[in-house]
């Protein structure tokens, strides 16, 4: 070696001078050697590799080969090419792992228009993507396939670039076996990173890189066989091991996927004879050869040397199989020469070496795909297909979408190497695909299936700066769920969109990993939600998949070969969708007229018209929508507004829960659960604001002039399946599975194998929720504190509703009035002492109620306190309810007086001192509130201990006894069903209550002046109705006041009107708690619910002035006689007589210019009993006078311009005005009312008028004769009472004989 100066480099660069770099005490040499100029560069050992700096030389390019590592320099061999002026830097692979967080690229050789141009080509369709950046770094390493570093890692058949400070995975669009160990300089490269950035990337190797040594050459001269000669040994009867080895020689015809079974990895190759169609299987599954994938390439001549025979154990099925001592090479035919089969080799073939052989041994697998559906079964077509890839679908899924029209699902094709390459830009080659038009309906595009035997070939890699997201093979449930139902496309398209939602709903809450983990006994949330739907979709579950059927047959036979168009049978969309989908249902095909009923529409006023559409439901069941929805959900409960509710990332939706025996819902454990609710209803509420003048404009929607809807779901606890366990509350009320009630006490611990909610989830309460502890608990600062806490067991005697109330705790005596806040009281009875325990999961036992039957100190026992909830512990509303034993439990505290130091007299002392009161305890944020169980579900022995609270319980009267008059209280409670509910203005002498703080309900429009009335009956069927009033004030707070609906109303005052009817009012200290729901509704309700079934036949005299209550009843009787009839216009808006097309109101003068029509008509009827005086109303009028509908129009009709015609008739007095002698309207009805065909026998369904024109007062009974033809009869009877006709029948002979012996039986049973 002849060293020379520096100065000379520019001599022996040409005209390239060499640019010394300042920090660097290189020395250079120059050497000449076969066209080559080299330099060489001795540097000292301190010089660190991180730090070099590489000069262009002149106007030349560099490339960089490491030949060896002296003692004290490296000797680096430069070659020159191109025109590039360029500095850049070392780079090592452990750097490059841990300070490149950002996609980037490195191409020592171009230059930066070359580089430009490059990226320009690379954006395509994806124009709004920026490209690679570029870096100038240098990366110099070996290429390996892992085996060395890590004996105990699985070889996958994956490449690594690595050197002295570590490896990393890299892609390569060209690879030879022999660069395998070998020294690289790669010149143009991109660098990958994964979006985890915890995790390490992978290289992009863009170009062949340059190799140190040059490669050896290999010298051909090897005997072979063709496969039309090797076909015939698979089917020989020679053992296996008395053959000798083999090398077959072929095109390739046929490359399947790597694949990974029992921790072994292999692949199977198809080489095909050159004269025929003949081929022959060959497996590789030694580790050395794994590489050989990555070389294969279809259409291309190979030769495999060192083959022997083997049988698969599942099928038997004969393949070749590779050796130790097998190798790949290039076919050359010069230096190759066919040899024949010795007779070892040919033995006794049992079969021919003729194609046809071949073809029938490849030919005998069975299909083990999907069942074929019948009428709607399609076959795929297989194609090839180039494309670039311009979005990841669902990488996990192996769904990637090419060029923005076509699906590529790549899940029934393992991918071993993680999907390392397949960003978007990338190009790839499928080669025998599936093509299936719309698998899915709802799925958009066309899916392009791989299968085992697809090739995917990678043809170009991105130049897009994308990050990289790897394939999870272990863990993914998408994939474990294809293979273990064998899934077809459609089936696995729609598994993937439910799990894709499921996903995006709750990953915030309790994180992605834990969503969809998957263990053997512990399956996860993802997991216990799909598999039920699969097991429905899939009762049969075929065979497994057999993927080396699928792989060695001849004939095409994969899962993906048929499919039909799946309509996915149900959906689980946000509740946001949730909401949105049911609003737009209620209102789809919604008319105002749906509402009413065109027979009462017509005789309504403006007011009472608008008023009946203000308000209205409609209810939705799961298969209300198409697909079916599945409601998911996190279960919470808002400190705002004191209602249960479900929520995912996108929305709350309030809900109801309840149970089928009649429990309330109490389970404080369940919040924060996620929940799958199977059967529910889900409520609608319409509201409306409208300004109809008449009924005839219904259809004209200009008259809608506001509409908002509010929504909410109810559905039973029974009906939920908790799909995953909350952390952090107690867990006993999930410990013994879905109980039906928690009225029933299950034994049993478990642990909770859940852990601590990942960092940044969403807060299942409020965000604004005191964290702090409490200021009494903080004494005691030691580590055994911080888990302890304090527990009080106490029942709930008394529940008041939620309210505004001026609550004044005692530390705010000094300070200024405060604002009415948002609160609620109950009334509790402490049972036994607060209790120490040293973690909140041991507070398990009803210790207390044992203790209080040994002890019998009843000052202890029966400490009576009023709990006040406001703030934060307003969370706890809809879970308290009466005779329910709860135990709070205070977190981090030991002090076992805290309760006593809290509590403050309800009345300051220096008003009124009554120490019978009990003391008020305010329930403090931190606080947590457990249900234990019900009185009723105690056994006998803590029942024994409780026998001194029966005097203390609150009573619950039934409906009678409330109607009854000699009920004397003025607060009561009972538990009735919803029959009816109609919206009616407040009472005029009762004021609407002034509730402060309590914002208006969202979405709502009644106005605060407007009253619901509910129609409660004790029982479906019975003929005592209770009628409830609740101001608009308090609806806010109150969900499933529907008809059907079964409630316990607690406190409600009770009133007698000034017509002796008794009915309630919601007032402050009322609350209402749902008993069960309805089982079923009409979509859009207007009348009582009992109408569906038949009245009870009752008689006359049974009536009393005492049953004013009675909703409905039906009798048999006989029409005496027509009392008064009147036929009358009035005035829409103000209810004046409207004559001659206007009103006839004149001071003030009224704008109005609709009239309605209305009619009435008293009759008097009797049944043998007694008599009655009946109220008829509109329609009803025609039909006890016996009109036809055409009859009635026209006598209505000419009344129109007279606006009024009144008669009285028989000898009832009247108030109406006298008719003309000359009014033709008034004669006609007058003679109608003395036709004798109008007294006949009638069906009449009536109900008590409740406002009579004439209050009955109590009188003794009286003789009255009646007469039937020629005979009369002498009867003791009262007071005539005053019915409202509700419906009236014609009966006929047959129809009056039956009704007449019912009652003949009836009336001598009852004798």
């Amino acid at each position: 070696m002849v060293r020379e100066p520096v100065g000379q480099l520019s001599s022996a660069f040409e005209s390239a001078p060499l640019k010394k770099c300042a920090t660097s005490t290189a020395k250079h040499q120059v050497l000449e050697h076969k066209e080559r100029v080299c330099l060489l560069l001795s540097l000292q050992t301190s010089t660190k590799i991180a730090g070099w700096r590489t000069v262009c030389v002149g106007s030349f390019s560099v490339d960089i080969r490491v030949l060896c590592k002296l003692s004290s320099s490296y000797i680096l061999l430069y070659s020159c090419s191109f025109f590039l002026v360029f500095f850049s830097s070392f780079i090592s692979i452990s750097d490059l792992q841990h300070q490149q967080h950002i996609p980037c690229c490195s191409h020592l050789s171009w230059s930066t228009n070359e580089f430009k141009e490059w990226s320009h080509q690379g954006q395509g369709a994806l124009a709004m993507q920026s490209t690679l950046p570029r870096t100038y770094l240098i990366l110099v390493g070996y290429l390996a396939d892992g085996r060395q570093e890590d004996k105990e890692k699985l070889v996958d058949g994956c490449l690594y670039v690595k050197d002295s400070t570590g490896k990393i995975p890299c892609e390569l669009l060209h690879f030879e076996l022999e660069w395998l160990e070998s020294l690289f300089v790669f010149p143009s490269w991109s660098y990958i990173p994964q979006t985890d950035q915890s995790a390490a990337g992978y290289l992009e190797i863009l170009v062949d890189p340059v190799p140190v040594n040059a490669p050896k050459e290999v010298l051909y001269g090897i005997p072979v066989t063709s496969p039309v000669s090797a076909g015939p040994l698979l089917t020989s009867r020679i053992p296996c091991k008395k053959r000798s080895k083999l090398t077959v020689a072929g095109e390739l015809t046929k490359l399947g996927p790597l694949l990974c079974v029992n921790h072994k990895t292999f692949f199977f190759l198809f080489l095909k004879c050159f004269a025929s169609a003949v081929c022959v299987p060959v497996l590789v599954q030694k580790l050395s050869q794994l590489l050989w994938h990555r070389v294969l390439q279809l259409g291309h001549r190979y030769t495999i040397t060192g083959l022997s025979m083997s049988s698969l154990k599942k099928s038997g099925q004969m393949v070749f199989v590779t050796s130790v001592s097998s190798c790949l090479l290039p076919y050359c035919a010069e230096q190759v020469r066919e040899q024949p089969l010795n007779s070892a080799w040919q033995g006794e073939s049992t079969l021919s070496s003729s194609p046809e052989t071949a073809e029938h041994l490849s030919c005998s697998l069975q299909l083990g795909a999907e069942e074929e559906r019948p009428r709607s079964t399609k076959e795929s077509k297989i194609i090839s297909y180039v494309g670039f890839i311009t979005k990841i679908l669902n990488v996990q899924a192996g769904l990637f979408l090419l060029d923005n029209q076509v699906c590529l699902c790549l899940a029934y094709q393992p991918l071993l190497n993680s999907a390392r390459g397949l960003r978007p830009g990338a190009c790839v080659e499928l080669i025998d695909v599936h093509l299936l038009q719309k698998p899915l309906v709802s799925f958009p595009y066309t899916v392009l299936g791989a299968c085992l035997s697809t090739t995917v070939v990678l043809r170009s890699f991105s130049r897009l700066s994308t990050p990289y997201q790897p394939l999870a093979s272990s863990g993914n449930l998408c994939l474990q769920l294809l293979f273990h139902f064998n899934l077809g496309m459609p089936l696995y398209l729609w598994l993937v969109s439910l799990l894709e939602t499921f996903e995006e709903r709750f990953s915030c809450f309790f994180g992605r990993r834990r969503l969809l983990s998957s263990m053997h006994q512990n399956p996860g949330a993802a997991e216990k939600f799909l598999v039920p739907l699969l097991q429905a979709m899939v009762p049969d579950r075929e065979e497994a998949r057999d993927i080396y059927k699928e792989i060695l047959s001849k004939r095409h036979q994969c899962p993906l070969q048929k499919y039909w168009t799946l309509n996915p049978p149900c959906q689980a969309p946000s509740l946001s969708v949730v909401r949105h989908m049911a609003e737009q249902k209620s209102w789809e095909g919604f008319s105002p007229s749906q509402l009413l009923s065109p027979l009462e529409a017509q005789h309504m006023g403006t007011q009472e018209l608008n008023r009946r559409l203000a308000w209205s439901y409609c209810t939705l069941s799961p298969i209300s929508f198409q697909p079916q929805v599945i409601l998911l959900g996190v279960l919470r409960v808002s400190s705002r507004s004191s209602s249960l509710q479900l929520q995912d990332k996108s929305r709350t939706l309030p809900c109801v829960i309840s149970h089928k025996d009649g429990s309330p819902f109490a389970q404080t454990a369940v919040i924060g659960s996620l929940l799958q609710v199977k059967n529910y209803q889900l409520v609608v509420e319409r509201f409306l604001k409208t300004d109809f003048p008449s009924w005839e404009h219904l259809q004209n929607l200009e008259h809608v002039r506001e509409k908002k809807t509010s929504v909410y779901v109810q559905f039973y606890f029974e009906d939920v399946q908790v799909l995953y366990a909350a952390e952090g509350q107690i867990q006993k009320g999930l410990r013994s599975g879905n109980s039906s009630s928690l009225r029933k006490k299950k034994d049993g611990s478990t642990t909770s194998e859940l852990e601590t909610p990942e960092a940044k989830m969403l807060k299942l309460e409020d965000p604004k929720a005191d964290t702090g502890r409490d200021e009494n608990c903080q004494g005691d600062q030691s580590s055994t504190s911080t888990m302890s806490c304090v527990s009080h067991l106490f029942l709930v005697t008394q529940k008041e509703g939620l309210m505004s109330r001026n609550y004044q705790l005692p530390a705010e005596e000094a300070a200024e009035a405060k604002e009415l806040q948002r609160s609620f009281q109950a009334t509790v009875l402490w049972l036994g002492r607060p209790w120490l325990w040293r973690h909140p999961r041991e507070t398990g036992t009803l210790s207390e109620l044992e203790e209080m039957g040994c002890d019998g100190k009843e000052g202890v026992m029966q400490q009576e306190a009023l709990l006040l909830f406001m703030g934060k512990s307003l969370r706890w509303f809809p879970f308290l309810h009466m005779d329910g034993l709860y135990r709070f439990v205070v977190p981090c505290c030991s002090d076992l007086e805290v309760f006593d130091k809290l509590c403050f007299p309800p009345v300051p002392a220096t008003f009124l001192s009554r120490p019978s009161c009990p003391l008020c305890l305010p329930v403090q944020d931190s606080w947590h509130l457990e249900h234990e169980t019900w009185i009723s579900c105690l056994p006998e022995s803590q029942l024994t201990a409780m026998s001194m609270l029966t005097g203390m319980d609150q009573t619950t009267a039934s409906i009678p006894e409330v109607l009854s008059s000699s009920f004397t209280g003025s607060l009561v409670s009972f538990c009735g069903e919803i029959m009816e509910r109609t919206l009616c203005a407040s009472p005029k002498n009762e004021k609407s209550p002034v509730i402060l703080g309590l914002p208006k309900q969202k979405g709502t429009l009644l106005s605060r002046d407007q009253s619901v009335k509910l129609s409660v009956s004790a029982a479906p069927g019975s003929p005592l109705v209770m009628d409830i009033y609740i101001t608009a004030t308090y609806l806010q707070h109150l969900w499933g006041l529907l008809p059907g609906a079964k409630f316990l109303f607690q406190n409600l005052e009770r009133k007698i009107s000034r017509f002796h009817n008794v009915y309630c009012t919601y007032i402050a200290s009322s609350c209402v708690s749902v008993v069960s729901l309805p089982a079923s509704h009409l979509p859009f309700p207007s009348s009582l619910a009992g109408e569906a079934s038949s009245p009870s036949l009752v008689f006359l005299s049974s009536l009393r002035p005492q049953l004013q209550n009675l909703a409905q009843a039906r009798i048999l009787c006989h029409l005496s006689c027509v009392l008064t009839v009147c036929l009358q216009w009035i005035c829409s808006l103000c209810s004046c007589i409207f004559k001659e097309g206007r009103c006839t109101r004149h001071n003030p003068p009224c704008p109005s210019q609709t009239g309605v029509r209305q009619a009435s008509a008293r009759v008097l009827v009797e049944d043998g009993t007694g008599e009655a005086v009946v109220l008829c109303r509109n329609e009803h009028v025609a039909a006890v006078l016996g009109l036809s509908l055409l009859e009635w129009e026209a006598a209505q009709n000419c009344v129109q311009s007279r606006g009024s015609v009144c008669i009285q008739h028989g000898e009832a007095p009247g108030t109406g005005c006298l008719e003309e002698l000359e009014d033709l309207v008034a004669c006609y009805l007058r003679n109608l009312c003395r036709n004798p065909l109008i007294c006949r026998p009638i069906l009449l369904d009536f109900s008590l008028d409740r406002k009579p024109s004439k209050i009955l007062q109590p009188a003794p009974l009286q003789l009255r004769n009646f007469r039937c033809g020629e005979t009369e009869f002498v009867s003791q009877v009262g007071p005539r009472p005053s019915l409202l006709c509700l419906k009236v029948e014609e009966v006929g002979q047959d129809a009056l004989r039956y009704l007449n012996s019912q009652r003949m039986s009836r009336t001598s049973s009852s004798c």
